[in-house]
């Protein structure tokens, strides 16, 4: 892979997206926990800048420009999300793959936390279970300093992908999204059911806050909480509202 010029690109051009051909923004969805009838946190998602899927923009992104769109990425949802008042944790995806050295490529996020007035301290690092993972210590060197730093990290998709529990006994991540389909109809099926009280007990000993991704029926909110899920994510609840905030549906 090829690695980014720390000499060519400073904070402020990797912060402005220097050499990518391509325009992206952000949409926001809500996590939501049914306890409090709060919002616990925002996930910015990448969009084009005409609503387009992030399939679509990350057809653009490569080895050449992957770090300066990783680190665009998290300018843009600070930026947006202090534009728009946002006071809950604020997740950002990041990809685990760009990151060469996590003293450097925090600076930006830092700076722009600064610049936009956002508490640092609420952003929370998702990685995913997806991105081929190419060196596992150099990700859990990156998390505990994100970690010493303030962040809480997350990993999503948790139950999906290349790594599952082998990447969790080595990761010391603060939070676990279930995958959407670990959880698809999972009130009409006594298996994931299962699995998934088993996962949640393994989680509660390891003191890993759980989130449930992809609810999009009531009968999945209902089972889930019913199992001890407390923080919820998916259409049933709110949609990604592109560059904005969504209403939400509280069950």
């Amino acid at each position: 892979m090829e690695q980014p010029d720390f000499k060519q690109y400073g904070c402020q051009e990797c912060a402005k997206g220097c050499d990518l051909d391509f325009q992206f923004t952000m949409a926001f969805q809500p996590i939501i926990d049914t306890r409090t009838h709060s919002i616990y946190a925002q996930e910015a998602l990448v969009r084009g800048i005409n609503g387009e899927g992030a399939g679509q923009v990350f057809q653009h992104v490569n080895d050449g420009n992957r770090y300066r769109f990783d680190q665009s990425c998290r300018v843009k949802a600070i930026k947006l999300a202090a534009q728009l008042g946002i006071t809950s944790k604020l997740s950002i995806n990041f990809l685990p793959n760009a990151i060469y050295k996590p003293e450097l490529c925090i600076r930006t996020t830092l700076a722009a936390a600064e610049q936009y007035g956002f508490d640092y301290k609420k952003i929370v690092f998702e990685f995913t279970e997806d991105e081929r993972i190419q060196d596992h210590d150099h990700l859990i060197n990156i998390i505990r300093h994100y970690q010493d730093l303030g962040f809480k990290t997350a990993i999503d998709d948790f139950g999906s992908g290349y790594n599952g529990l082998t990447l969790l006994g080595t990761m010391p991540t603060d939070i676990a999204k279930l995958d959407m389909e670990l959880i698809r109809d999972i009130d009409t099926n006594p298996v994931r059911q299962t699995l998934i009280r088993h996962t949640l007990a393994m989680f509660n000993e390891l003191n890993i806050t759980v989130i449930a991704e992809g609810i999009e029926t009531l009968e999945e909110y209902r089972c889930l909480e019913s199992l001890g899920v407390h923080l919820f994510q998916g259409f049933l609840f709110a949609k990604p509202a592109f560059e904005s905030l969504a209403e939400i549906n509280w069950p």
